[in-house]
């Protein structure tokens, strides 16, 4: 006889508890994937019944993520902010402390008028499409240096029927001349160190490095992000950049060489030290 919602749920937290922290949330999503239905259905109907090939795929997805390998990248896809976006191998699993930087970006960015926004490093698009979805009168850029994670941004884009963010293929700003001048520039950049063990841990271990690791302090691309941003921001344009809760101090002070002012820094959910934000001089 086939097994029921409950059932399988039971077995699958009991196999994913030793290796998952989160092993009934991990077992509700994937089980849902499989179902092709919400979480609420699982709680809803526990006596429904699988059938041997559903039971079967579930297995299989369990196993998959008891060796290792992260939910979002078991399904396709993954929440962040309004969004659920497709994800895959090439770019990072947007996380909820990013959501920080779509917070405050969004309590600076007006409402009805055209700010020109760059995000740097654009991934699956999450922070492009969450601010320009919540500002439609305003124009994102979002770049990547893999196209990979460029097509699979713009794909979500259409996804969402978002129409007001433009894909560019680059290194940061390197491409751009001055002439482009910006209000607002974000990025979540790599920024562990190289060669940290932690890349070898956890999730982690099957995101993209080139998306994770900069260099023998983890600054070496936040380093040219600020420094490229100065020239590319309009006077009193402003500068977003997550970071490592270890670095809040590193980043205040090269914005603060860079001629940045304002500078401030704010702590994620988790209350770590997460996002940094500044402001360009004005000519006065």
């Amino acid at each position: 006889m086939s097994l029921s919602i409950e059932q399988v749920l039971q077995q699958a937290v009991a196999v994913l508890s030793t290796s998952s922290d989160s092993a009934q949330l991990d077992a509700e999503i994937l089980l849902a994937d499989i179902l092709q239905k919400d979480r609420t259905f699982l709680r809803t109907w526990p006596e429904h019944r699988l059938t041997n090939e559903q039971a079967r795929q579930f297995s299989d997805l369990i196993k998959r993520r008891q060796q290792g390998e992260p939910v979002a990248y078991i399904t396709g896809k993954q929440g962040f902010w309004s969004l659920a976006l497709s994800i895959s191998n090439d770019t990072l699993i947007p996380r909820p402390e990013t959501e920080l930087l779509v917070e405050q970006a969004l309590q600076i960015i007006p409402q009805n008028i055209c700010w020109q926004i760059m995000d740097l490093g654009t991934g699956s698009g999450a922070i492009a499409l969450a601010l320009a979805k919540e500002r439609p009168a305003s124009h994102f850029v979002a770049t990547d240096i893999d196209f990979a994670s460029l097509k699979l941004a713009q794909q979500n884009a259409v996804a969402h029927h978002i129409m007001n963010v433009h894909f560019v293929a680059a290194h940061w700003l390197t491409p751009f001349n001055a002439e482009l001048q910006l209000d607002m520039v974000v990025s979540n950049p790599p920024y562990i160190m190289s060669g940290d063990p932690h890349l070898k841990q956890g999730d982690v271990r099957y995101e993209p490095e080139r998306a994770l690791a900069s260099g023998k302090t983890g600054l070496d691309d936040i380093r040219l992000i600020i420094k490229q941003s100065y020239t590319q921001l309009k006077p009193e344009g402003w500068l977003l950049i997550e970071h490592g809760y270890h670095q809040a101090e590193d980043l205040h002070q090269l914005m603060h060489e860079q001629g940045f002012i304002s500078i401030n820094n704010l702590r994620d959910y988790g209350n770590q030290p997460r996002l940094s934000l500044c402001q360009k001089k004005d000519k006065r």
